[in-house]
């Protein structure tokens, strides 16, 4: 059953009160304004993430999804404000690789640690990537579980690219989620850029939807249904209190190929491992 009377297409919140709604609902929507940052003052920077965008290759273990991506980690330092990126394992077919581990949040790849290709070392120095990353931080460090250990970034580049009429791009998993990890973990989503596609919409739910599609699901368990469309809008999740899910993308009505360009931005503590 589609749910529609408890699903909300609204407008992200104002800038003051996206921390509070992030605490209050465990998830919300902003744009880029609300975060301090104005996508026309980094048109070079843009374009610079747009550049590795186009140079993604598909995803190692699923190539004939029309999945396209890259990973890396980054280690921020509370006390200090330090955020530096950590070297990824060399690779004979990627130059580097980072592992990437879902514990058992995706059915898909049940506890099984991939390691996909690194985000360009160029990337790493970009002034709007790290103005997405402290921006991300600083919507998260209400929770005071985050000033106590190194923090964890993961930053992920993801697209959804279909050619022609009988291609679809799926995400992974391709059923509403969590991303898994401590209770001080959370999930940022900024949209780079989309052309040409139907498809994308995003679907906020409650934890125990994960699993499910979100047509699927009974009433009252969908917080939210959006589509992202301008360039660096987004989303948060907290992500034990919610799930979360973007639906397939299929080639639109314009000429030429469709994608779909989001930047992902995971913040978790690390845990001792001694």
């Amino acid at each position: 059953m589609k749910e529609t009377s408890t699903v909300h297409d609204r407008p992200p919140p104002a800038a003051d009160d996206v921390t509070n709604a992030l605490r209050r609902q465990g998830y919300a929507r902003y744009r880029t304004a609300d975060l301090g940052i104005h996508p026309a003052a980094h048109n070079g920077d843009l374009g610079q993430i747009d550049d590795a965008f186009a140079g993604l290759p598909p995803d190692p273990y699923a190539p004939h999804t029309n999945r396209y991506r890259r990973y890396s980690h980054a280690v921020y330092l509370p006390w200090t404000g330090q955020l530096s990126f950590t070297p990824g394992a060399p690779d004979a077919t990627y130059g580097s690789v980072t592992e990437y581990w879902q514990d058992d949040h995706n059915p898909e790849y049940p506890d099984m640690r991939r390691q996909l290709p690194d985000i360009p070392a160029a990337l790493r120095s970009n002034a709007l990537l790290l103005g997405l990353i402290h921006a991300d931080l600083a919507q998260a460090m209400w929770l005071e579980d985050l000033h106590r250990a190194p923090v964890y970034v993961g930053v992920h580049l993801l697209k959804l690219a279909v050619h022609n009429r009988a291609d679809t791009a799926v995400s992974s998993p391709d059923c509403l989620h969590q991303d898994g990890g401590s209770h001080a973990t959370f999930t940022f989503a900024h949209l780079v850029g989309c052309a040409n596609i139907r498809g994308g919409e995003n679907t906020i739910a409650t934890p125990d939807s994960a699993g499910r599609q979100p047509d699927d699901l009974p009433h009252g368990a969908v917080h939210a249904r959006f589509t992202l469309t301008e360039p660096l809008d987004g989303y948060a999740v907290h992500d034990h209190r919610v799930s979360h899910h973007v639906a397939p993308v299929h080639l639109g009505e314009g000429p030429g190929p469709g994608e779909r360009r989001i930047l992902i931005i995971g913040v978790a503590p690390f845990g001792p491992r001694l």
